[in-house]
């Protein structure tokens, strides 16, 4: 065999791998289960979510106002970097689940601290990522803000802040949260597409931890009536979630589960 012939052979052989890959971590292609694996109450379970400015945070915290905090014991609130509004909701909204442990019967006759050591509460905190792509911006330019955006968003989903919000009263979750979130939640901001890019990107990678986690759910704007978003359309054409939910039966179908009205 020639040097040019073994050559062309490991390029290709090499091709062939790396879409082998890719095809068994896209959950839209591969033939692996796409769900995520089950919620035990009471492990420490990291929940990432993603909050965009205005609308699609309101919708976002609405949808999760239900939110078991004994299943997900941490939650990484993201958001684009001056959004000091989802910054103050996404605190108010914790305030509310800590008053919510506070009235319920177990904390409030202080009987114990539940499932396996967990308060009932856990801990959470608030990271802020550089905008994909700001109003008006110039295509031109957008690639670079979207390359600004990725970088920052490798070091969120590693590593959650080390020095967690949580109340002062109930104490935090007796075992760290896990490094790579179990699970991310978004409903469309742009920031969220380089998110679940690079989401996908690590498990690419195969890097240590990766295994298991950042399986994504996306949920289609409730205003999304006909058509799916941009957002919806890049993240369902690359199959880059497990589950993509939305909320008008005319979007259903081709790989997006119709769940009716899911804002409260």
């Amino acid at each position: 065999m020639t040097l040019c012939s073994l050559l062309t052979l490991t390029v290709f052989t090499t091709l062939v791998l790396l879409i082998t890959r890719l095809i068994l971590i896209l959950p839209g292609f591969s033939p692996l289960p796409r769900c995520p694996s089950p919620i035990h109450r009471g492990q420490p379970t990291r929940l990432l979510i993603v909050l965009g400015s205005g609308g699609h945070t309101a919708e976002m915290l609405s949808m999760i106002q239900s939110l078991d905090t004994y299943s997900y014991t941490h939650r990484s609130y993201v958001i684009g970097s001056g959004d000091e509004f989802s910054a103050r909701k996404a605190t108010e909204f914790e305030a509310g689940l800590e008053q919510r442990v506070r009235e319920s019967k177990g904390v409030e006759n202080g009987r114990g601290r539940g499932v396996n050591g967990n308060d009932g509460y856990g801990t959470y905190d608030i990271s802020s990522v550089p905008r994909a792509r700001n109003i008006h911006q110039s295509l031109l330019t957008s690639p670079l803000s979207c390359l600004r955006c990725l970088v920052a968003c490798i070091s969120v989903l590693r590593f959650h802040n080390t020095a967690p919000t949580t109340s002062e009263s109930l104490p935090a979750y007796s075992k760290p949260p896990p490094s790579y979130p179990n699970i991310i939640l978004t409903n469309g901001p742009a920031t969220a597409t380089i998110l679940l890019i690079t989401s996908l990107l690590l498990r690419f990678l195969a890097l240590p931890g990766t295994g298991g986690k950042m399986r994504n759910i996306y949920v289609e704007s409730w205003a999304r009536v006909r058509r799916m978003s941009l957002s919806g359309k890049i993240l369902v054409g690359v199959g880059a979630c497990e589950r993509v939910l939305v909320q008008w039966e005319g979007l259903g179908g081709w790989g997006r589960e119709y769940r009716g009205a899911l804002v409260g």
